[in-house]
């Protein structure tokens, strides 16, 4: 397989929010698409926030495109100059109120959608949370902040039982594994 080549590039769209970018493109069977659009987005940081009594750390915050309220780990944009853990550290207690004395644990990066997305997300873990502060939210934000066993949290995914998003559900069994991976080899 070979990559496509870009004879063309054009924004259509620009704004703090994102870009909107219509390329022209090659196939290597000689194939061209006069419109191929990219939604260029900043990438973010996203973390399963765990506390000490195994509680995950939820927000729950209204959804414009979604159209409704969805439960999600917190996750955001990190700032300029900040790096991806002080940017994650600062999302989590801006949002949460939450922090931790332990070093966010880091347990991938993913595209969003290749398809028609360049950004990528950053999944973190921050174990023996706890409250150190009042959230710290934007104008824009409404965010309510919610506790649920984290062994439970699965089921209620599974089962639909809450209303989440893709990037929640996979940072939850991402940490998930990576904690029974590292509880078997404290035990092996």
């Amino acid at each position: 397989m070979k990559k496509w080549k870009t004879l063309k590039s054009e924004y259509v769209h620009q704004s703090p929010f994102g870009n909107i970018r219509k390329d022209q493109c090659e196939l290597p069977n000689g194939i061209v698409i006069s419109e191929y659009y990219v939604n260029e987005y900043s990438d973010w940081v996203n973390a399963v926030v765990l506390t000490e009594e195994n509680q995950l750390v939820l927000v729950e915050q209204f959804r414009y495109a979604g159209g409704d309220f969805f439960l999600e780990v917190p996750a955001g944009k990190r700032e300029e100059g900040e790096t991806h853990e002080e940017g994650l550290v600062r999302e989590v207690q801006e949002e949460t109120g939450y922090a931790s004395k332990t070093a966010p644990i880091f347990l991938g990066e993913f595209m969003v959608n290749p398809a028609t997305q360049n950004n990528k997300v950053k999944t973190y873990l921050l174990i023996d949370a706890y409250q150190v502060s009042d959230q710290n939210l934007d104008d824009t934000e409404e965010i309510n902040v919610k506790l649920v066993d984290f062994d439970q949290f699965g089921s209620l995914i599974r089962t639909n039982q809450v209303q989440t998003q893709l990037f929640t559900s996979h940072a939850y069994y991402m940490a998930k594994d990576y904690l029974l991976q590292n509880q078997e080899k404290s035990h092996g």
